[in-house]
């Protein structure tokens, strides 16, 4: 298998949106400018993406490129200073007590006051589900990631990759419509983000949210994702939309086993590779400025 038949280049205007999956997110000519004491500084330029509904999308590409920029701009924790972003609303008979996104942070974003219950707990409370829902709702995804024992511990008692499971426990059960993912499980060692990363998949199987995951991992991207967009050294842009091939359910050891998968992963990398080296000559060129 070449390269090319791997991972080809799609430029996001030509990206028609899955015939079976109607688009959820639409993004069209977005940038982001921040004010600095320095002058203007363009985070995002010029960027137009097509997300369908249910879909696995992983974001890679070097630091500075404005990936998380682009995930708080979806959240609503900022706005785009020129573009567009088009959310569909959720295909539900209620939906509008459904809320549009959840986040996932790569920092420790658990309430320490809280027990391992109430963080979980914390979207359903503040929505005023009934009592019955919410204890039905929190003990499945506790059981689902494994802390069911823990509830009433407190996140200081708890390991780093048990805090996050307790994060992503927290998000699945406040049931948005969009998942949004910062790097979750970047600060984790390789035996615990392996892990997550199974447990992660677990769970969306169960529900195919539509997802928006942040990684520099290479792996983490063609292991999670339905499609993988590689953005390029700032200014952030699309470089290249590819889709990851693999059939789901998928094990995380078995499909890294795969020769197609080493492939995928060296394509892609390839890519990604000219930007980081790109997005290093612009530091070392700004510290000597």
């Amino acid at each position: 298998m070449s390269a090319s038949a791997v991972a080809v280049p799609i430029l996001p205007e030509d990206r028609a949106a899955d015939a079976t999956a109607a688009v959820k997110i639409r993004i069209r000519n977005l940038s982001k400018i921040f004010e600095t004491r320095h002058g203007q500084f363009v985070a995002i330029d010029n960027l137009s993406l097509d997300i369908p509904a249910g879909c696995f999308f992983m974001i890679v590409g070097p630091s500075g490129c404005g990936k998380t920029t682009l995930l708080r701009i979806l959240g609503h924790l900022d706005t785009p200073s020129s573009g567009s972003v088009e959310i569909a609303a959720a295909d539900t008979g209620n939906a509008t007590d459904k809320p549009e996104n959840s986040m996932v942070f790569q920092g420790d974003s658990l309430f320490p006051w809280m027990t391992v219950w109430q963080n979980a707990a914390y979207g359903l409370t503040m929505r005023r589900k009934p009592r019955g829902e919410i204890k039905d709702v929190v003990g499945h995804y506790l059981a689902r990631t494994g802390l069911s024992r823990f509830a009433d511990a407190y996140p200081h008692q708890l390991s780093g990759g048990m805090r996050q499971r307790v994060s992503i426990a927290r998000a699945f059960a406040n049931d948005p419509d969009i998942l949004l993912m910062d790097e979750p499980f970047s600060a984790l060692d390789e035996q615990n983000k392996l892990l997550l990363q199974e447990e992660l998949l677990r769970i969306w199987d169960e529900t195919r949210k539509t997802v928006l995951f942040i990684t520099h991992s290479v792996d983490e991207a063609v292991t999670l994702g339905d499609r993988i967009l590689v953005m390029s050294a700032h200014p952030g842009r699309v470089k290249m939309v590819a889709d990851v091939p693999f059939e789901r359910p998928r094990h995380v050891l078995e499909l890294r086993a795969q020769p197609e998968y080493g492939k995928l992963v060296y394509s892609i990398w390839g890519e990604l590779r000219d930007e980081v080296q790109r997005a290093r000559a612009q530091d070392e060129e700004g510290a000597r400025s």
